[in-house]
């Protein structure tokens, strides 16, 4: 199994022991997934993605660097969307700092634009890139600090990009606006060709949405009003419900849409599962299984987070509730019940991991808990680290030749900061 760290270390783990068979050093820490997939015959090539805009391929075997490209030149650009490999293309989107750096009041605000780029699996050459705001940031104004103030800017993708093989289109979900005037395609689902790159449609369902960080009195980089920042940070779900191919998402607004693939993403139904917020709602990715769609709760800010909602896939009508259990991390600083990660659905049993450090399993029909582990501990590893669990925010569990895999220990965005991959098998 192959995995990524914040300090760009990536690993080769023998999937059942844990031991190390190779180590990589990135140039930014790797927060996406690892693709594996067979290149040139028998080998096997790992591809990922890094916080410095880097695109990577290793010889799966040994960790060999077969290419390296930056996909995006400016300075706050970054990788977190998991890049995805597609009949020899990868592609990979891009993110932002910006949004954060738009605080200082010296900065000038704003020039990034989120993009999507396919590379060459074999070469890593870039065969075309495609920007979610078309045009060029052009200077806007003064601030009354005498710094220059840039825009249109924004609408970067965090998330993997979703491949829709019968269509030739790839779906992608952008996040907010960081100066004025918003872009049509801020925290939108944009529809791509996958040949050209060319965007074939944009459904935006947030609009005027322009945030910046810590936005206070006296900032002249704040817009005069101050979006929600109900960005998407979960990727689009392609699914099949009704004889029907149907995208599903859920938004930091605290809502989960169904579109329309063949009518340019007309909204088909909408479900509320939370209150919503800058790190509310739905953050990091749903999950589906033909029959519902799986939605976790973060609302971190609010008296009440958490909860796992499932929906009908057809119809969006709740199916199910579950509340967030006592949170196991009991008086903790930050401790709550914060459902922020990805979930992930498999045969019978969804997966949601808690910002309270414990990973459950929910009945599919019902909801029940059917098993829990509480990771708010001390651990002895299998290469000799002190490790720790804490909580569980951005990836979801791995479930993958008869084991589940996840990472404990997460210290941004409200979190508590822990060091451990924890690998579980049958008893």
């Amino acid at each position: 199994m192959f995995v990524g760290s914040q300090n760009g270390t990536v690993y080769s783990l023998d999937a059942m022991t844990g031991c190390i068979h190779w180590t990589f050093s990135a140039k930014g820490g790797v927060r996406t997934a690892l693709a594996v997939a067979p290149a040139g015959g028998s080998r096997l090539v790992v591809y990922f993605g890094d916080t410095a805009a880097n695109a990577y391929a290793l010889d799966a075997d040994t960790g060999r660097s077969l290419w390296v490209r930056r996909v995006d030149d400016h300075p706050s650009a970054r990788i977190t969307g998991s890049p995805t490999l597609f009949e020899g293309r990868l592609y990979v989107p891009v993110a932002s700092y910006e949004e954060a750096q738009g605080a200082d009041p010296q900065y000038p605000c704003c020039t990034f634009r989120g993009s999507i780029s396919a590379l060459d699996a074999e070469s890593g050459a870039v065969e075309w890139k495609t920007y979610m705001i078309p045009e060029s940031p052009q200077r806007r104004g003064t601030s009354a600090t005498g710094t220059p103030l840039w825009g249109p800017a924004g609408a970067g993708i965090w998330s993997a990009p979703t491949v829709d093989p019968s269509r030739r289109a790839l779906y992608v979900a952008t996040g907010n606006a960081y100066s004025a005037p918003a872009s049509p395609a801020s925290d939108a689902v944009v529809a791509l060709d996958l040949a050209t790159g060319a965007i074939r449609w944009t459904r935006q369902v947030t609009a005027n949405d322009v945030y910046i960080s810590n936005c206070r009195a006296g900032n002249p980089n704040c817009p005069e009003s101050v979006g929600p920042d109900f960005d998407f940070g979960s990727p689009p779900v392609l699914a099949r419900a009704s004889g029907r191919d149907v995208i599903v998402i859920g938004q930091k607004s605290g809502v989960a849409f169904a579109m329309d693939p063949e009518k340019k993403g007309e909204i088909l139904w909408q479900y509320r599962a939370g209150a919503g917020g800058t790190l509310g709602g739905i953050e990091w990715g749903a999950a589906t299984d033909g029959e519902h769609a799986y939605f976790a709760v973060s609302d971190i800010q609010t008296k009440q987070p958490g909860g796992l909602h499932a929906v009908d896939l057809a119809t969006g009508a709740r199916a199910w509730f579950t509340p967030p259990p006592t949170p196991t991390c009991g008086s903790n600083p930050g401790c709550n019940g914060a459902q922020s990660a990805a979930v992930t659905a498999i045969g019978g049993a969804v997966f949601s991991g808690s910002n309270d450090g414990s990973l459950r399993a929910y009945s599919t029909s019902t909801g029940e808990v059917l098993w829990a582990f509480d990771s708010n501990r001390d651990f002895t590893t299998v290469n000799g680290v002190a490790a720790k669990g804490a909580s569980m925010i951005g990836p979801g569990a791995v479930v993958a030749g008869g084991m589940v895999y996840v990472n404990s220990g997460y210290g941004g965005f409200g979190g508590r900061p822990g060091n451990v991959l924890l690998a579980f098998g049958p008893e």
